[in-house]
């Protein structure tokens, strides 16, 4: 019997008892690929993409062909990597929809990192909120070049009104990571709050996401 079977099942025997902190981050992301990859020793493949990708979140963020593009990794171990970080979405977007966002701001701000944080492109989303301040729904409005995304105010409101949306937040990444809000950044949310106001619509925030950080307009006073 190859030895990395045996390794195999000490990692799921480690895992099972002690859970993710049993586990350095390339041996999580190595028994991951246990389950794509029957033949195999995934551990030279499991560093290769923590180095490659800067860590887990990086690997989670990359794309189906920045992951086939590392040696030892194929569609198989791509689409799984690809389908648990939008398991992940999706589990962040149930807990957030739960809640009264006003009183779980973390909720909100971490769906919004999972969603967009780690993207390549600038993207902008809205979430739709109902009068108790539900989530309703999301949807990504528009995508752009590394740098820019053309949002215009009124498809916004028109998609709040198709959603009977109570209130919005709205959401945004910068790939570069820097997310200071820009001038253009601060007229469009003064837009989208004039648009949205004559209608009866809240707009509650402007979250701008990078990797590692965020920027709130409500948290500096800027809604």
């Amino acid at each position: 019997m190859p030895d990395y079977l045996d390794h195999r099942k000490r990692l799921r025997e480690r895992f099972l008892e002690g859970g993710r902190s049993a586990l350095q981050d390339y041996e999580q992301l190595e028994l991951l690929l246990t389950f794509a990859v029957p033949r195999v020793d995934v551990k030279p493949i499991a560093k290769a993409l923590i180095k490659r990708f800067g860590g887990i979140n990086g690997v989670l963020d990359a794309s189906r062909k920045d992951l086939e593009s590392v040696k030892g990794l194929g569609t198989n171990s791509a689409a799984l990597i690809r389908l648990v970080k939008d398991l992940f979405v999706v589990y962040t977007q149930g807990r957030t929809a739960a809640r009264d966002v006003l009183s779980s701001p973390d909720a909100v701000l971490q769906f919004a990192r999972v969603s967009l944080g780690g993207a390549s492109h600038e993207s902008f989303m809205v979430i739709y909120l109902n009068t108790k301040n539900h989530v309703i729904a999301h949807e990504i409005i528009n995508e752009g070049t590394i740098d820019h995304a053309v949002v215009y105010p009124r498809r916004v409101v028109e998609s709040a009104l198709t959603h009977h949306a109570a209130a919005l937040i709205l959401v945004h990444n910068h790939p570069s990571g820097d997310t200071t809000p820009s001038q253009e950044d601060k007229h469009l949310t003064r837009s989208i709050e004039q648009a949205a106001k004559t209608l009866g619509i809240r707009v509650l925030d402007h979250i701008i996401v990078g990797r590692s950080s965020h920027f709130s307009f409500h948290e500096n006073g800027l809604i």
